[in-house]
């Protein structure tokens, strides 16, 4: 029996091809349009391939305020209908987890991915970053005027005779947008548009010159690893990373790609260049010391990955507290900028006065000064309100232990301190002294869940990678020393005796972080605190101290939510 060869795919098709793409078209309700003032009160989406529904995910939402008459009498949701409903938060992971891999559709997308991006960031979820579609632009771009005078939901729902009719509410239209979005694919595919990445370069805002350099990424495999723009004098114009190298270098050449400074960055250049890695995490670092080294002009961040601002108490009579870019031993840090170590100087001397009858810890002097303890009934010295430098031993100690993670009462002072001020009725005050106190305990905690990682002379942990096999990561002293995979089948061991034994050699540097940036030792440590990575083999235990700042993480959380109760 014989059969028809398959045809020959394009090149584009070779990358994604519409019909095996997967899209997920969502529609939300909401209270209102402003995405910083309202709130969602529905969401619905429906996965598809192919022409194919694959499922669907809808429900509805308390937004934990009002719904206004006029929005209840558009959409028909009411009060009673959502008080037993699950919050955003709650819905959000779910939802992601639905949409994961998958192209995002909406009918006017911006409204969407407004209100979805909004949510995400006011509730700690991390935006997935999904590549994006709205069948509105398409539309624009498809429809003539003459043909569709308004591009309307439901406009274009008559016009390809939806099996759905939008009636604003988020299943029945997103079902409606489903029909639509097959009627415009139906339209450009006689057009020659193939693929998602021709899809997306059919849309307006792509250039012509653009579209020409597609061309650069020809040779780049579908693979994780960091991909280098160079211009015309070989020059490293920007870096980045991937899963896939192929796909992502692409995207820069299609309208999925609207940052006016990298337009700008694809248009000087002339070649790019990659570095495959075993797995993103390999990618990640190498980026990060690839900025480093290069310092491209077109990336905003990670240009220097050693610069950074330090605190420590010096070592002498009456130790002072300094700042510095020296990572000295004992020291707090690292800290982004100069102004918040200044902060953190700050609070630190705000909560040594209150430890004791303590002088003003100056980065210059000592200098006398009225005695803070007293406000709180914890002076027991004779002091009659005024500092005396004999007590100055006390506060210096209580400082050294926090910056050493043996223990936080000199937070604890800080904390009643604001609740002194709560019940005073010093409401303004108490919010400044809140965050600074925040931002304090959330960089002492930084500063030491990465000082435990790079003290570990080595640390092996594994990853799954998906499809049965294992990621592999070899670590010294907070740096990424070899990286490798284990594919499903093979046995797992003897690949990581052999990264092992290639591993670099790591010397350990002076300072908490043994010399390691702490860029580097940030993703190292997200990476081996996601659930499934599992640690292998260690020189000895990878901890932290119980009295570290890290046990603050319940107040840090009632602080960023602006509870009235500090405690």
């Amino acid at each position: 029996m014989s059969t028809l060869p398959e045809p020959q795919l394009s090149f584009d098709e070779l990358g994604t091809p519409l019909r095996s793409t997967t899209f997920v078209v969502v529609d939300l309700e909401t209270t209102g349009t402003s995405p910083d003032g309202d709130a969602i009160t529905e969401i619905a989406a429906v996965k598809i391939r192919g022409g194919e529904v694959l499922g669907e995910f809808a429900t509805l939402v308390n937004p934990g305020r009002e719904i206004s008459p006029t929005i209840s009498v558009l959409t028909g949701i009411t009060q009673l209908m959502v008080v037993d409903a699950p919050r955003i938060e709650q819905v959000l992971p779910a939802f992601f987890e639905f949409a994961r891999g998958a192209v995002l559709v909406a009918h006017n997308a911006p409204f969407d991915v407004g209100f979805l991006k909004a949510a995400s960031k006011r509730h700690g979820q991390v935006w997935p970053k999904p590549v994006t579609l709205c069948t509105v632009r398409l539309a624009r771009r498809v429809l003539t005027r003459e043909e569709a005078p308004s591009c309307r939901l439901s406009a274009l729902a008559e016009l390809f005779q939806a099996a759905t009719q939008p009636v604003h509410r988020a299943l029945a239209d997103a079902r409606a947008t489903v029909d639509v979005l097959h009627g415009l694919l139906e339209r450009v595919g006689p057009l020659g548009v193939h693929s998602l990445e021709e899809l997306l370069g059919y849309l307006p805002e792509v250039t012509p010159q653009q579209r020409r350099k597609r061309e650069l990424a020809r040779h780049l495999p579908h693979a994780p690893g960091v991909y280098l723009f160079r211009g015309p004098g070989d020059e490293v114009l920007y870096v980045g990373t991937s899963g896939d190298l192929r796909r992502r270098v692409r995207g820069y050449f299609t309208a999925s790609e609207g940052r006016k400074r990298l337009r700008e960055m694809v248009n000087l250049a002339v070649r790019v260049d990659a570095v495959v890695c075993a797995h993103t995490l390999e990618a990640q670092v190498r980026e990060l010391r690839l900025l480093g080294a290069h310092r491209p002009p077109y990336n905003r961040r990670s240009k220097k990955p050693n610069h950074a601002w330090w605190v420590w108490l010096t070592e002498e009579a009456f130790p002072r507290l300094s700042i510095g870019t020296t990572p000295h031993a004992g020291a707090l840090g690292p800290f982004r900028s100069r102004g918040a170590a200044q902060d953190a100087v700050e609070t630190i001397l705000e909560a040594a006065r209150l430890r004791s009858c303590t002088p003003r810890i100056s980065l210059r002097k000592l200098t006398g000064s009225p005695c803070a303890a007293h406000e709180l009934g914890r002076c027991g010295a004779p002091c009659a309100g005024k500092q005396d430098v004999a007590d100055y031993a006390p506060a210096v100690e209580a400082v050294r232990r926090l910056f050493a993670g043996l223990d936080t009462e000199i937070l604890g002072d800080l904390r009643d301190a604001l609740e002194l001020l709560a019940r005073s009725e010093r409401f303004e005050e108490a919010a400044v002294k809140r965050d600074r106190l925040s931002a304090l305990i959330k960089n002492t905690a930084r500063a030491q869940r990465l000082a435990a990682l790079a003290a570990i002379e080595q640390l092996v942990a594994a990853q799954p990678d998906g499809a049965g096999g294992w990621h592999f990561a070899v670590i010294r002293h907070g740096r990424l020393a070899s990286a490798g995979t284990a594919r499903r089948g093979l046995p797992p061991m003897p690949i990581v005796e052999q990264l092992i034994a290639a591993a670099e050699t790591v010397l350990p540097g002076t300072g908490p972080l043994h010399g390691a940036p702490a860029e580097e030792i940030g993703v190292l440590h997200r990476w081996l605190s996601t659930p499934d990575t599992r640690l292998v083999r260690t020189t000895h235990p990878w901890s932290c101290p119980v009295s570290s700042a890290a046990a603050w993480t319940p107040w840090i959380t009632m602080a960023d939510t602006r509870v009235t109760d500090l405690r």
